[in-house]
């Protein structure tokens, strides 16, 4: 009894240690097997939540250039665009303090609304407050050195201001900057032209010339008579006679085209005011170069304007000056 007592003793623990080893063995296995499961559903897991972290923030930022910026929200930005299309509403129905009003509430709406600045710089410059148009103006720039339309506002503030070097500056920025970014609110024939009167008043005659001439050849937008009569000053400064009076024809028969859409009786009275004034220039300098002939044809045409506007000290005048020629 006591052997079989031993040998089983002695068998079940080599029994249980070849189970528990075997066993033992097994479950080794799969906890290890299970865990590197574990690892590498965690690392897919792990880059698949990267990938839509950085996927949301670029679709973000992409929607924040698109339609938001500098976290202003769309409803926010629409208010803006409200108080700033009723400001330049205003502009136009002569109501500055109004407009000022509005565009003062789309620049507080948004901060930085560039075309806020620059507009409501613009009224202020119609009510003559200048100091107050100088700074939005000053504003848009240093917003965005690259806007063409601030530039240009400024030149022609810096004119009525008599800072003609400033606003030579300003129009040279501004022709640069359009040439790089062009816009729907300028043209390269005004931006011309007034660079062409910037020089014709700093008598740089050349320059005018050079100026007006490029201002004439653009194909867009429509061409003013004033071009053509200031750079027949410009010609007539140099001694070019006969291309001023070619230049007094061609602003002349604008003038004629214009007259005949003129919807008001003031627009037609201006109009042939000019026209009658370039007759006159004209007449003068067909005289100067011996030309009396088409001299007295040109004061004919003037005389016969200051006829029909009633102009009765013009009429006289005219009266005298042709019975002089005769």
């Amino acid at each position: 009894m006591k052997k079989k007592t031993v040998k089983t003793t002695k068998a079940k623990p080599t029994a249980v240690r070849g189970v528990n080893v075997k066993t033992s063995h097994r479950a080794g296995g799969a906890s290890s097997w299970s865990m590197s499961i574990y690892v590498y559903w965690f690392i897919i897991l792990f880059f698949i939540a990267a990938t839509f972290f950085i996927l949301g923030r670029s679709q973000f930022s992409s929607s924040s250039r698109g339609g938001l910026k500098n976290g202003i929200s769309e409803e926010i930005l629409m208010r803006a665009n409200d108080y700033y299309n009723q400001g330049k509403n205003e502009i136009l129905a002569g109501n500055l303090d109004a407009a000022i009003a509005d565009l003062t509430s789309a620049i507080t709406t948004d901060k930085n609304m560039v075309s806020g600045y620059i507009l409501r710089g613009e009224a202020y410059m119609q009510a003559g407050d200048y100091r107050a148009a100088l700074n939005d103006f000053n504003t848009a720039i240093e917003m965005d050195p690259q806007n063409s339309v601030a530039y240009y506002d400024r030149s022609l503030l810096n004119t009525r201001l008599e800072d003609f070097n400033s606003a030579m500056t300003d129009i040279n920025n501004a022709l640069a900057t359009y040439a790089a970014n062009p816009n729907d609110i300028l043209q390269m024939r005004d931006l011309y032209a007034k660079r062409g009167q910037l020089n014709l008043w700093q008598k740089n005659w050349e320059g005018a010339i050079a100026d007006y001439t490029n201002s004439l050849a653009r194909p867009e937008g429509i061409v003013s008579p004033s071009v053509y009569a200031e750079r027949a000053e410009a010609y007539t400064a140099i001694g070019n006679y006969t291309g001023a009076v070619d230049d007094y024809t061609s602003a002349i028969r604008v003038i004629s085209e214009q007259i005949q859409g003129a919807t008001t009786i003031e627009q037609k009275e201006d109009l042939s005011m000019r026209a009658m004034n370039y007759f006159e220039k004209s007449a003068a300098l067909n005289l100067s170069v011996g030309n009396s002939a088409a001299a007295r044809s040109d004061l004919e045409s003037a005389y016969q304007i200051a006829t029909s506007l009633n102009d009765p000290e013009t009429v006289e005048r005219f009266q005298g000056l042709l019975e002089e020629m005769q």
